[in-house]
């Protein structure tokens, strides 16, 4: 299961938990709560209905006194009102009142005048002396028909002479009652789907940002030097932490390639000046030393050009961009670097000519020079005397191009891997396999690229620019 899915049903359930509980508690606790307010207002109303009624009762009036005419009178009334929403149009109360016996000597609906009531429990507790109330079903197991009655002492000089009842249907509450729970339910819906929202966005961010950490590093170990994603809080301080690992796996990796490759590359050079150098000790006739002595000068040479160019190419990769670019017209700078470029070169190598047109590239003018100085002395080893090497451009695309023999199919993938070469014209020597893998890494500082591919005669190499960082004129 997907990491984003466990998240995602992880907070749907807690979420979802949360919500049955809660709202079941709200809806279980509205009802209990609206008949306790019901109750604690029928309470104040049995008692002053109660001190109201007291002297009819004493009097043996309940009937005909004013108590019963008021009541009638409250019956009666009209009444038209808007309760949040909600229209009453009716008047609720029922009131009985008995005498001290439990007898029942009023009823505002004329349904228990004379019957016995000291049963009751709203009358009975009264009587002794406790607080009376009770809720009975007009219809058996059907909660909806409950009437609740709260009764009151009346009092005659400090003495109960007989109880007042007060009753309501609940019925006439539950409208409050469901409209309050259908609120609740509603807005408890409303929370519960705000909260998936916000799950859901939750999850998201975290998957997003774990997947771009998970390219950044399925990147590193596909070898790719990317700059690590920018996160906040925990995962950024996780990116940062896998940033600096990789700097330091880098650089251990580094090492190790770099000790490996020079240690395989100096061993043969290496081999050479000692078997020169043993033999330079025994006598010898003057032409065996000089060819002896020849070697490891040759051997020294090809020694220091690999330390040179090591030394060039580590201090490239080090680097992150360009210091220095400058806009650069390309043909005066092909025809200056070539005019230099002569008067080092040997007799007996192939001329160097320039063709280029007046594009120009924005570059860094000493790595560009250090790009072509490796480009024309791969040139020069594999281009016979009789050939020729031209420097061009065109459009922005700087090019070598030389009519050596041209490199076999199964080389050209590998061209400008470190260490990488194929033995030149003469069979037996090799380069250093540094020179293109250090145009390569010229040309990822400038973000373009190195092309190449054989040629009828020779090799083409050519260097392509971003487009943003060259124009034609």
């Amino acid at each position: 299961m997907h990491l984003g899915i466990r998240v995602l049903f992880g907070f749907f359930l807690i979420t979802g938990l949360a919500a049955f509980f809660i709202l079941r508690v709200f809806v279980t606790e509205v009802r209990p709560s609206v008949r306790e307010v019901m109750e604690d207002m029928m309470v104040d109303t049995a008692n002053i209905l109660a001190e109201l009624a007291s002297d009819d009762l004493r009097d043996g009036h309940m009937n005909d006194g004013r108590f019963a005419i008021h009541v009638a009178h409250y019956a009666q009334r009209p009444v038209e009102a808007n309760i949040w929403g909600l229209d009453k149009r009716t008047l609720d109360y029922r009131v009985y009142v008995t005498d001290g016996n439990g007898t029942v000597k009023f009823d505002s609906l004329n349904l228990a005048v004379g019957q016995d009531y000291s049963q009751w429990r709203d009358v009975a507790r009264t009587l002794r002396g406790d607080y009376g109330a009770r809720a009975t079903r007009e219809i058996r197991g059907d909660d909806k028909t409950s009437v609740m009655y709260i009764a009151a002492p009346v009092l005659a000089e400090g003495k109960v002479i007989g109880v007042l009842t007060v009753s309501k249907p609940v019925a006439t509450i539950q409208r409050f009652v469901d409209r309050a729970e259908r609120k609740i339910l509603l807005n408890g819906l409303w929370l519960l789907l705000l909260s998936a929202a916000i799950g859901v966005a939750v999850t998201l961010w975290v998957v997003w940002n774990i997947r771009k950490l998970k390219g950044y590093a399925n990147a590193i170990d596909a070898g790719t030097r990317l700059a690590p994603p920018r996160l906040a809080g925990e995962l950024g301080e996780l990116a940062g932490a896998m940033e600096a690992m990789r700097v330091r796996l880098e650089g251990r990796a580094y090492v190790e390639s770099y000790v490996r490759a020079v240690t395989h590359e100096l061993k043969s050079p290496l081999s050479a000046i000692r078997g020169a150098g043993e033999l330079l000790l025994e006598p010898l006739p003057e032409a065996d030393r000089r060819a002896f002595g020849t070697e490891v000068l040759q051997q020294t040479q090809r020694m220091q050009s690999l330390v040179d160019r090591l030394l060039d190419l580590t201090k490239l990769e080090q680097r992150q961009a360009l210091t220095a670019p400058q806009r650069i017209r390309t043909r005066e700078f092909l025809q200056a670097f070539a005019d230099e470029a002569r008067q080092r070169r040997p007799a007996h190598a192939a001329p160097l000519h320039v063709k280029a047109d007046d594009s120009t590239i924005e570059a860094e003018p000493e790595l560009l020079r250090l790009a072509l100085a490796n480009l024309v002395d791969n040139a020069t080893a594999f281009t016979p005397a009789a050939g020729t090497i031209e420097l061009g451009s065109r459009d922005g695309v700087i090019s070598v191009q030389d009519t050596g023999p041209g490199i076999p199919d199964f080389a050209l993938g590998r061209l400008g891997e470190k260490f990488f070469s194929t033995v030149r014209p003469d069979g037996v020597t090799k380069g250093s396999g540094l020179g293109l893998a250090i145009v390569q890494q010229i040309m990822a500082l400038h973000h373009g690229r190195m092309d190449i591919r054989n040629t009828t005669p020779g090799v083409r190499v050519e260097l392509h620019f971003t487009p943003a960082s060259q124009t034609s004129h």
